[in-house]
C-alpha cells in the first residue's frame, strides 16, 4: 500500500505522511531499547512511506535526536523532521523544568540541529508552555529561527485555546501536537474548533493510549519493570484504572474482529478519520520495533463507515475512561 500525504496548516503549510513515527520510546521511558532495531525501524518506516518523524531534545535526554540523526543520514530529503524544546533536562537526566525563554529557544535549536546532523528542522515545537514567559516572547524567538532558515514551520504542544490564539497572532502556527485518541478526547471541546478556525493542523501523540488500545497491555506485569507506564504517573495504566479501561479495550477488540483488523489498527483508523478538509490530522504512533510499525501502517487501509464510528463512540464513551492522562497535570496548559 502507499501512504497518502496530509497537509498541516493553511497559512504556512507542510505536507507529511498521514501516519508519522514517534521515536521517543526508542531511547527512554518504555523499557529497554535496542539501537540496531530502532534504526531498522526508522529505515523500514521510510521504505513504507512513513516520512514524518518525531523526536525531542529531552528524550534520552539528547540521545534520541542523535539516534534519529544517525538513522536518516543520507535520506534527509525523504523526511519531514520534527523535534521539540522546552522540557529542560541535564545530561544525567535531571529535570530542570519548563523553559520558554528566548535565549534558551535559540540555544536549544542549535543544539538539536547539531545532534540531528541537519541544517534545518521542518517543524519545531514548544514541547510544553512556560507559564512564566509570555507566549509572544517564546514564539517571537521561534520566529527568528524561521527567518534565519533554521526552522521551516512552528508548532506547539499541549497548549490551551487561548495560548494558541496568542501564539498564532505572533507567527503562524502550523501544527499542534497534543494527546488525542479514543481514550483522550478533551481537545474536541475547545481546541479543535480553534484549530479549524485558524487553519492549524493536529498531530496526535499517544494515539494508541500509550499502547493499551493495541491490546498488548493486559496487566501491570505485562510491561517491563523499567517501563515508566508501570508508575503512578500513568493512572490509566495501573490499578483500578487499568482494570476498568481494559474492559473498554475488549469492546474495541470486538469491533476490530468484525472489521478483520487489530484493535490498535482500528484505534489508529479512528484518529485518521477525525481529519477533514478543514483540519489536517497526522498521528504519530510510537514504536521501536519493525513488526509493530508494519501493523500501524496497515491502519491507513482501513475505511470506517459512519456506523463503525458510531459503534466506537458507543463502545468507548468520552467519560468512560478511568484515570487522568498523567498523575501530575500541572505542566499542561489550561
Amino acid at each position: 500500500m502507499t501512504l497518502q500525504k496530509r497537509t498541516l496548516g493553511t497559512d504556512s503549510t507542510i505536507s507529511v505522511s498521514e501516519l508519522g513515527l514517534g521515536c521517543m520510546g526508542m531511547s527512554e521511558f518504555y523499557g529497554r531499547g535496542d539501537e540496531g532495531e530502532a534504526v531498522a525501524t526508522i529505515h523500514r518506516a521510510l521504505d513504507l512511506g512513513v516520512t514524518f518523524l518525531d523526536t525531542a531534545d529531552m528524550y534520552g535526554p539528547f540521545t534520541n535526536e542523535q539516534l534519529v540523526g544517525k538513522a536518516i543520514a543520507g535520506r534527509r530529503d525523504e523526511v519531514q523532521l520534527a523535534t521539540k524544546f522546552g522540557n529542560e533536562r541535564l545530561p544525567d537526566g535531571t529535570r530542570v523544568g519548563i523553559n520558554g525563554k528566548p535565549e534558551y529557544v535559540r540555544q536549544a535549536c542549535d543544539a538539536s540541529l547539531q545532534r540531528l546532523g541537519v541544517d534545518h528542522l521542518d517543524l519545531y515545537y514548544q514541547h510544553r508552555v512556560d507559564k512564566t514567559v509570555p507566549i509572544e516572547e517564546t514564539v517571537g524567538a521561534m520566529a527568528e529561527l524561521v527567518a534565519a532558515g533554521k526552522v521551516r514551520h512552528l508548532g506547539l504542544s499541549e497548549a490551551s485555546a487561548t495560548t494558541i490564539r496568542r501564539a498564532h497572532a505572533t507567527h503562524p502556527i502550523t501544527a499542534l501536537q497534543s494527546e488525542y485518541s479514543l481514550f483522550t478526547r478533551d481537545l474536541e471541546d475547545e481546541i479543535l474548533p480553534v484549530l479549524r478556525e485558524l487553519g492549524i493542523g493536529l498531530v496526535p501523540y499517544s494515539p494508541l493510549g500509550r499502547g493499551i488500545l493495541t491490546g498488548a497491555i493486559t496487566s501491570e506485569s505485562s510491561l517491563d519493570e523499567d517501563d515508566s507506564r508501570r508508575s503512578a504517573y500513568f493512572p490509566r495504566l495501573n490499578g483500578e484504572g487499568l482494570r476498568a479501561n481494559l474492559q473498554l479495550v475488549d469492546r474495541v477488540r470486538a469491533i476490530a474482529d468484525e472489521k478483520g483488523c487489530t484493535p490498535g489498527q482500528l484505534a489508529l483508523a479512528w484518529v485518521l478519520a477525525q481529519g477533514d478538509d478543514e483540519l489536517g490530522v497526522a498521528p504519530i504512533p510510537g514504536t521501536k520495533r519493525v513488526k509493530y510499525l508494519e501493523e500501524n501502517v496497515g491502519a491507513a487501509a482501513i475505511e470506517l463507515t459512519h456506523a463503525d464510528l458510531a459503534a466506537l463512540d458507543q463502545a468507548v464513551p468520552r467519560d468512560a475512561v478511568v484515570g487522568d492522562r498523567y498523575g501530575d497535570m500541572s505542566s499542561i496548559d489550561a
